[in-house]
């Protein structure tokens, strides 16, 4: 169970930052620099694409074992 979390949290993790980092280096580059924006971003869309993962598997685990 665990390495699904895992494996479900890294997915979505990748795909946020990836979608983040892209998003913000050709359509927003708002603060002093680019990269810093993009980076940040990403970080953010890496960490929220982790929770969700995690919180999208045991919502189902617990459906499951209801």
């Amino acid at each position: 169970m665990m390495k699904a979390g895992v494996k479900a949290g890294l997915l979505g993790g990748i795909m946020g930052f990836l979608g983040s980092f892209l998003m913000n280096w050709l359509l927003m580059p708002i603060p002093e620099t680019v990269l810093a924006n993009s980076i940040g971003n990403g970080v953010t869309g890496l960490v929220s694409g982790f929770l969700g993962g995690f919180i999208g598997l045991y919502v189902y685990l617990k459906k499951v074992s209801a």
